[in-house]
C-alpha cells in the first residue's frame, strides 16, 4: 500500500471528501457546488473539507481510511472517485474509517484488513451530495451509526443513501 500525505487543517466538525479521480474537471466542480448548497429541513450550512490535490489520484478505500484515521480520526470520509464522475446522479462513496480495534461490540467475521469496522451492511456504501452532510452530522454526534445509513442504501433499489 502507498503512503499518503496527511490531511492537512481538517476541522472535527467537516466532512471530508477526498478527490481520487481526476478525468472530470466539470464533475469535480459539480460534486463541490452540490456540497455547498444548505442542507436539511432547517437548511444547515454546509461543512465541508475538500482534498483536491493529484497525490490521491486513484487512491483506493483502503489507502485513504488507513490514512485519514491517523489524523484526526473521523468516522467517515467521502471519496470523489472514478464513479462519482462517472455516475448519474454523482454519488459518492461513503467509508468507514473505524478500525476493528477500535470500536468495542465488533464481532469477528474473518474479513482480510484490519482497518475498517465491517457491518453486516458493509464498510461503504454510495451517497447523494446531499447525503453527506446528514451521514457526517449524524456520526459525529454519535445520534447514529455507520451501519443505519449502509442499511438504508442497501435498501435502496440502486444502493444509494438518499436521506431519512
Amino acid at each position: 500500500m502507498r503512503t499518503l500525505p496527511g490531511v492537512a487543517e481538517h476541522g472535527g466538525f467537516d466532512a471530508l471528501v477526498i478527490r481520487t479521480d481526476y478525468h472530470d474537471e466539470a464533475g469535480w466542480r459539480a460534486v463541490v457546488a452540490e456540497l455547498g448548497k444548505p442542507w436539511g429541513d432547517r437548511r444547515y450550512e454546509p461543512l465541508v473539507h475538500f482534498v483536491d490535490d493529484p497525490v490521491w489520484a486513484d487512491a483506493t478505500a483502503d489507502e485513504v481510511a488507513a490514512e485519514v484515521r491517523s489524523g484526526e480520526n473521523p468516522s467517515v470520509v467521502f471519496l470523489a472517485d472514478r464513479t462519482t464522475m462517472r455516475s448519474a446522479p454523482r454519488t459518492l462513496l461513503a467509508v468507514t474509517a473505524v478500525r476493528r480495534e477500535d470500536h468495542e461490540d465488533h464481532e469477528e467475521d474473518g474479513e482480510d484488513g484490519d482497518y475498517a469496522l465491517t457491518t453486516r451492511y458493509g464498510r461503504s456504501f454510495r451517497t447523494l451530495p446531499t447525503g453527506v452532510h446528514e451521514i457526517h452530522a449524524n456520526l459525529s454526534i454519535a445520534n447514529m451509526g455507520f451501519e443505519e445509513f449502509a442499511r438504508a442504501a442497501q435498501d435502496d433499489p440502486d444502493g444509494i443513501f438518499r436521506s431519512f
